[in-house]
């Protein structure tokens, strides 16, 4: 098993006053964890504190592996207790005050976004994949649990309820066109393509006046965000659910069948979820 970097997970790369590039970079999967949220808390502070940045543009240094889940071997902290700058909990603080932030936030997607992962590139403002290499998605409800770090909040605003529904009932995968038809996305480049036209928009973006860009997205931000009350809602919801015996079995099996120890399951891994357990009991613990 490869040990994740003792570095920070999260890089930050300045090319120019106004439009930095944010990596993340936690070998081997990009599990999202107490260490990525202190860092993220980090970034956020450093962006209000800049008069110069516009635009961020969040990338991985993983191909595979974006962010790929949150961390279900318990290495969580109080993320979803500790309460951060909004007043909500941290988990749903640092998404919230990314939405809100004055600056511009753009998800180039390659590889696994699952899950907790999935609610960050929701709270970007916008979100771009490649058309080979995505897999995108809600598994919770396949390990016993819902989404609850803002997925059933955002999602039906951007591909509707039906779309929304079949998102998170089914605890599957969307490869980028599906994503990009959805909604989900808003574009789904060919892999060759998707840096240069990234690279253009935050470069675009990052030319524009401050003031202008902040006032425009707060403008959009007032028609078309989820409620405080809602979204804390769901996160005290997620926090009992992880308690339920059925979701603790799931969460178990999953861990057994090879999540975040094995590479190969770890990119397919909501495959199996639909035949994880059989009467209460795991199945093969073989390799599907």
């Amino acid at each position: 098993m490869v040990e994740p970097n003792a570095a920070a997970p999260v890089r930050v790369i300045e090319e120019m006053p106004a439009y930095w590039r944010v990596v993340f970079d936690y070998p081997p999967f990009n599990i999202v964890d107490a260490d990525i949220f202190e860092s993220l808390q980090d970034l956020l502070v450093r962006m209000d504190t800049s008069q110069s940045l516009r635009v961020v543009v969040f990338e991985s240094a993983i191909p595979d592996f974006y962010l790929s889940h949150f961390d279900l071997t318990g290495k969580i902290g109080n993320i979803t207790t500790a309460v951060g700058a909004s007043g909500l909990p941290i988990l749903m603080d640092t998404f919230v005050r990314l939405t809100k932030s004055p600056v511009v936030s753009l998800a180039k997607i390659r590889g696994c976004v699952r899950g907790v992962s999935s609610e960050f590139v929701l709270a970007c403002d916008m979100r771009f994949a490649s058309r080979e290499n995505t897999r995108l998605g809600h598994p919770e409800v396949g390990v016993g649990v819902h989404p609850g770090g803002g997925g059933t909040e955002r999602l039906p605003h951007l591909v509707g309820r039906g779309r929304a529904l079949e998102i998170v009932l089914s605890a599957n995968d969307f490869d980028g066109d599906t994503a990009e038809r959805y909604g989900y996305v808003n574009r789904a480049l060919p892999d060759a393509e998707l840096d240069g036209f990234v690279e253009a928009l935050a470069r675009r973006i990052a030319s524009f006046d401050r003031r202008a860009l902040a006032a425009a997205k707060n403008l959009v931000n007032q028609v078309s965000l989820p409620s405080a009350d809602r979204l804390l809602d769901a996160i005290t919801s997620f926090g009992t659910a992880l308690t339920w015996p059925e979701a603790q079995h799931r969460i178990q099996a999953v861990l057994e069948r090879g999540l975040q120890r094995d590479i190969d399951f770890e990119k397919r891994w909501p495959e199996v979820l639909g035949n994880l357990v059989e009467t209460g009991k795991t199945v093969s613990k073989r390799s599907p």
